[in-house]
């Protein structure tokens, strides 16, 4: 599996040496291209180095083992044993390396969060998914757009955006009692994410004829620019049936550049669903299904602890979680999504 690291490790070389070089900083393109390319890498590289040491230090072990001297053989013993584990945990540490990457990882993502079933309450609930996502996203020093009410969309941009926010779509579902329950009764409520990656321009191709587009005065809580002129936009893309209504920017052009950005990626989205349905078997390999339909997660109030239906964790720390620290969850989900790509990469 490791035949082609040396290869790697070389073409690594070769782009240090050129980033060391003054000619590269003339073609600014060239040099963020080798930038980003030595980035991604570095881990790889920097791992099999490790490995390479660890399986050298094997080798000296056993020669210190001929030795007469049994103090030295002693220590050879500890040597051999302590390479032989570091060799184990680096050989897993570069098969994670060396799995194929979402080529979405890196980019930013489109945040939708819908309240579902369960009225006033699915839409307090929505606002409070929307809330823990925007301090995750502080937490990683990413920037979130607006959001709304009821119905929350909103730009996450940042490194990695996708590669940890992606186990996020699906159904949410809340269980607790509502403050204007006077039964005490528990009452299950739920809101449905969707983390789409921001399409580009290059990525998906608008024709302008298959868009109709309409502007009017926003609606809701009033403010400045806000509903005092037609500064809402509304697309509807006739081949899908996609309606984009936008009107959280202060100005009509902001809006209709936002609705833009969240139409390619809606349709990006169903271009990535048609590529995986027809993989069915690298789908069923990832963690859940992806669908929005899938119900992923509970959070249930009463007893302070969060479910992550996909790969069964339970953890009862559901205040700091509704605070943003969804960490331990997503990396759930990651060890999960890699664990089911190795097995099936070992089978082949």
């Amino acid at each position: 599996m490791f035949d082609n690291l040396e290869d790697i490790v070389v073409h690594y070389d070769e782009i240090m040496a050129e980033l060391a070089s003054g000619d590269v900083a003339n073609d600014q393109n060239r040099f963020r291209k080798l930038m980003k390319e030595q980035s991604d890498l570095a881990p790889l590289v920097e791992t099999y180095e490790e490995y390479k040491k660890a399986k050298q230090l094997q080798v000296d072990a056993l020669e210190m083992l001929e030795m007469n001297d049994e103090e030295m053989r002693e220590m050879a013993k500890e040597e051999l044993a302590e390479g032989k584990r570091l060799e184990e945990e680096l050989s897993e540490k570069l098969k994670i390396l060396l799995l194929p990457k979402d080529p979405n990882d890196d980019k930013n993502i489109m945040l939708e969060v819908r309240a579902g079933a369960g009225g006033d309450e699915a839409a307090l609930f929505a606002m409070q998914l929307y809330r823990m996502y925007t301090h995750y996203a502080e937490s990683q020093n990413w920037k979130v757009g607006i959001g709304g009410y009821k119905e929350v969309v909103a730009m996450v941009s940042g490194k990695g955006a996708y590669s940890k926010l992606k186990y996020e779509s699906g159904v949410h579902r809340v269980q607790r009692v509502p403050e204007t329950e006077s039964g005490g009764r528990i009452h299950t409520s739920t809101a449905s994410v969707a983390v789409m990656p921001e399409a580009e321009e290059v990525d998906v191709q608008i024709d302008m004829n298959d868009v109709r587009i309409d502007v009017m005065r926003a609606s809701g809580n009033g403010g400045q620019c806000v509903n005092t002129t037609d500064s809402a936009v509304r697309l509807t893309h006739y081949p899908t049936g996609i309606v984009i209504y936008s009107q959280t920017e202060k100005s009509q052009l902001q809006n209709k550049e936002k609705a833009f950005a969240l139409l390619r990626s809606k349709l990006y989205e169903i271009e990535l669903e048609k590529k995986q349905s027809a993989e069915a078997a690298d789908r069923r390999s990832q963690i859940g299904t992806g669908d929005r339909s899938e119900k992923i997660r509970t959070y249930n109030f009463p007893q302070g602890r969060v479910t992550d239906h996909r790969i069964n964790l339970t953890l009862y720390k559901l205040d700091k979680i509704m605070n943003g620290d969804i960490q331990e969850l997503i990396d759930g989900c990651i060890a999960a999504d890699q664990a089911a790509k190795l097995a099936k990469l070992n089978e082949q």
